[in-house]
């Protein structure tokens, strides 16, 4: 492996303990003005700092991201589909490796459809990209898409994340199942876990750790991130399980800690309350001998 394929990869997985905490905020791509991700540039801001890697899609990234941030970007380069269409799977690469290299891409991301359709077009795709990235030293994220007929179970997704491996991904972002230890064991490349769709924090937290436990190296989460009401607070909840090895109810404690201690919070429970039954001694009384108009 080339010197810079190895940096890059070092970007996104921390080397001193092969953990990685990435944001993803790519889901405009197919979805548009996704929930709670309708101002890209104000969700990111807040967010940058405490993951180690973005993944976004170049428009978001060229107006969005400022330019002076040292966070890796892994950029989303397959797309062509979209939520209303008739199949997600329909993908073809959409972003050239000169446009990558002008953003300084860290890593490239695309997904490919085991089962689906359009299956072999995009496992094609993804060998062509790698040939492609490779030439300049930059690692490809294989993200094994499953459709609405598709399960989540370790036999299928064994299955995406080998042939992804195989046609020669760096790493591979996938979802979390049971015996998620048989995933990890069949592919030879890290394996980063999907957030998925929203759930409850501390279930989003339990998710994390299971998946680290399991033998992923870390997790790509966005919804489970900034469409939770306190977002800062839940990231750094899932770093501590990443990076601090906490246990599912030390990062929630650090959770609610955050939460508790915010001062917009503290500001609102501070503002005096209207009172309903208030004393209406204290109202002025009309003097006795006082004539209407």
């Amino acid at each position: 492996m080339d010197w810079g394929l190895k940096n890059r990869i070092s970007q996104i997985i921390k080397p001193h303990n092969n953990r990685a905490l990435m944001l993803a905020v790519d889901h405009g791509y197919f979805l548009g003005p996704t929930e709670k991700l309708e101002n890209p540039k104000k969700v990111i801001a807040p967010l940058l700092k405490y993951c180690d890697s973005l993944m976004v899609t170049r428009g978001v990234q060229r107006t969005c991201v400022p330019a002076t941030t040292d966070t890796p970007m892994v950029l989303r380069v397959s797309g062509g589909s979209s939520i209303i269409g008739e199949d997600l799977s329909q993908e073809e690469i959409t972003v050239s490796i000169q446009d990558a290299i002008r953003l300084n891409a860290s890593a490239l991301a695309m997904s490919i459809f085991v089962g689906s359709k359009y299956e072999h077009q995009t496992i094609v795709n993804l060998g062509k990209l790698v040939s492609k990235a490779e030439k300049y030293g930059i690692p490809v994220l294989a993200v094994t898409a499953v459709g609405k007929e598709l399960g989540k179970d370790s036999r299928y997704l064994s299955l995406a994340c080998r042939i992804a491996a195989e046609q020669g991904a760096h790493i591979v972002k996938t979802y979390y199942c049971e015996n998620f230890e048989k995933v990890v064991q069949s592919c030879p490349v890290p394996i980063i876990v999907a957030g998925g769709k929203k759930i409850p924090e501390r279930d989003a937290l339990q998710l994390t750790y299971n998946s680290i436990k399991s033998g992923a190296v870390g997790v790509d989460m966005g919804r489970n991130i900034w469409q939770s009401e306190h977002p800062i607070a839940m990231i750094k909840a899932v770093r501590s399980i990443v990076h601090g090895n906490a246990n599912v109810d030390q990062a929630y404690n650090l959770y609610k800690k955050i939460v508790n201690e915010d001062p917009k919070k503290k500001n609102k429970s501070n503002k005096p309350q209207n009172k309903p039954n208030q004393n209406k001694s204290n109202k002025p009384q009309n003097k006795p001998n006082q004539t209407k108009k």
